[in-house]
């Protein structure tokens, strides 16, 4: 048999591997009750965590086991166990499909799978399956604030030097966050330069542009003297303001400015009125002041 006939053999012998279609949902999560904050939490807050409960069926299947988010984990990895037991989901991550709900469901079962304290192996493109919204009892989330990534830690694990230098390159990456009261997925951050304030509005992309472009066209877009409305940016199906600041307020502050501000923000998404000319003129001009991405 010549060569080239025998590599033709082998190759039709040899099974064929399944193609992963990957499929992009521009919603990933939609339907949980706190949609904004899972993404305010996946794109504008660098340390933070919040406990999940697991599904009633997962819970008979692997027992109730404690599972946490975190914006990121070491390394960027999408998921961690802990020797007691504790699971670790981390919400921004190096690899991931079109859909981030599944990917984060996936890690989710496959830290289950994983024995206690070991390395949880994650596929980059999980294929079709559960979703957050299939693993989860939904509510709305409990979120911690942290200044550095120490919750990562298990006692004592400081103490290593390697991981002590690994901590402090983490932490110096984290710039000062606060989230605010006034309004649901509204945080305050500290940037080298300057200071903003950044909005994931809850509402469907069409009626929170036709809304910012009312209070555009009224001159109420600001969150006061001397801010700025910097623009906005799509993030995952929502419109996620952000106002420049001045120097030397601190974050709460802007409690009672954010607060009005979503005053006027409610009350002109409940206008029924069709926009004006100066509206759409408004509008357009929001369009052309989209911020990138972080």
């Amino acid at each position: 048999m010549s060569k080239r006939r025998k590599n033709q053999r082998a190759a039709e012998d040899t099974p064929k591997r399944e193609k992963v279609r990957d499929i992009f949902v521009p919603r990933p999560f939609e339907g949980l009750t706190d949609e904004p904050e899972w993404i305010a939490l996946r794109e504008l807050v660098p340390a933070a965590s919040a406990p999940l409960r697991l599904a009633p069926a997962l819970v008979e299947e692997y027992g109730d086991r404690p599972v946490i988010l975190a914006t990121v984990l070491p390394m960027a990895t999408p998921a961690m166990t802990k020797p007691d037991g504790r699971i670790f989901i981390g919400l921004q991550r190096h690899l991931q499909s079109g859909d981030v709900s599944r990917d984060l469901a996936e890690a989710l079962l496959c830290a289950l799978r994983t024995e206690p304290g070991r390395s949880v192996p994650v596929p980059p493109l999980p294929g079709p399956g559960p979703r957050l919204q299939d693993v989860l009892v939904d509510g709305p989330l409990e979120i911690t604030m942290h200044d550095g990534f120490e919750f990562w830690l298990d006692p004592g694990a400081g103490d290593d030097p390697n991981v002590q230098a690994s901590l402090e390159r983490a932490n110096a990456a984290v710039y000062p966050t606060v989230k605010l009261t006034a309004a649901r997925a509204a945080y305050w951050c500290q940037v080298p330069e300057k200071a903003h304030v950044r909005w994931v509005l809850p509402d469907d992309e069409d009626a929170a542009l036709d809304t910012l472009a009312r209070l555009g066209s009224a001159g109420t877009l600001t969150l006061g003297e001397q801010t700025r409305f910097a623009g906005m940016f799509r993030a995952h199906g929502r419109l996620v303001p952000v106002w420049d600041l001045p120097d030397g307020p601190s974050a709460v502050e802007w409690e009672e400015p954010l607060a009005q501000f979503a005053k006027r923000y409610a009350e002109a998404l409940a206008d029924p009125t069709p926009l004006d000319a100066a509206d759409r003129r408004a509008r357009q001009g929001l369009l052309g002041r989209q911020l990138t991405l972080r």
